[in-house]
């Protein structure tokens, strides 16, 4: 649910392995690895298969545990907000089995030089990703988590507070406020995971119309929800549900 496209512009930080990386793959592997170029970089993870799945009630506490781990892992000083959104946050909707991380950042830059070798060492992707499309800027970091069998479980994407992706948060509010629609988006995505199963820059761009338009939709359903308490104040993304 991560919107725009994986393109040969994003670029990742040389990071080092931590010593259990070290110790669970061969010499030869950690050689290829750290001669990989950008562009096999962003061509590995393009070629990964889009696959959509029922609603996992273990999503939620995925979520959490990711949560206490950057708490833990990462310079505090940098970040503030931390949000789960995207679909596997909406109960009883169809998604990826990836749960996405909104983390808000005081400075991009800092986040470049002090947490992405942190994560990188930890054995997270790392790429500088633009908002949309190919190149379209603010760019932002986004990090890929793996399992042991090297499956995605968490993309983290990491923004400062003038993003527009905090107003994700609005779509992921008005889905679970309006199931008819999530029902509708899931159904989408269940159409389009099985046409553009290996083509994960098709199954995003197809799914943009969708979001694009509930966003606009759920902007104006919270306007008017927080202005029947607070004239003329659109609610802060991500504060409709709280």
């Amino acid at each position: 649910m991560v919107r725009g496209a994986i393109c040969k512009n994003w670029s990742g930080s040389s990071g080092s392995w931590s010593q259990n990386a070290r110790r669970e793959i061969s010499t030869l592997g950690l050689m290829e690895e750290q001669m990989e170029t950008i562009e096999e970089k962003v061509a590995r993870v393009l070629k990964e298969e889009v696959v959509v799945v029922p609603y996992d009630p273990r999503w939620p506490k995925m979520y959490e545990q990711e949560r206490l781990h950057l708490l833990s892992s990462l310079p505090t000083d940098l970040m503030k907000r931390i949000e789960r959104f995207g679909s596997t946050a909406v109960p009883g909707l169809s998604a990826k089995p990836i749960v996405d991380i909104l983390v808000e950042v005081t400075s991009l830059d800092e986040t470049k030089l002090r947490i992405a070798p942190i994560l990188e060492a930890q054995g997270y992707d790392y790429f500088w990703r633009p908002s949309w499309g190919n190149d379209t800027p603010p760019f932002y970091a986004w990090f890929i988590k793996r399992d042991k069998n090297g499956n995605r479980t968490h993309h983290i994407h990491m923004v400062e507070s003038h993003f527009e992706h905090w107003d994700r948060l609005l779509f992921r509010d008005y889905l679970i406020d309006h199931p008819d629609v999530a029902q509708e988006y899931g159904n989408l995505k269940m159409r389009l995971s099985s046409t553009n199963e290996n083509d994960r820059v098709v199954y995003t761009q197809a799914k943009n119309d969708f979001t694009r338009r509930v966003t606009e939709t759920a902007k104006r359903y919270y306007r008017k929800t927080q202005q029947a308490h607070a004239p003329d104040a659109l609610p802060h993304a991500g504060e409709a549900r709280r």
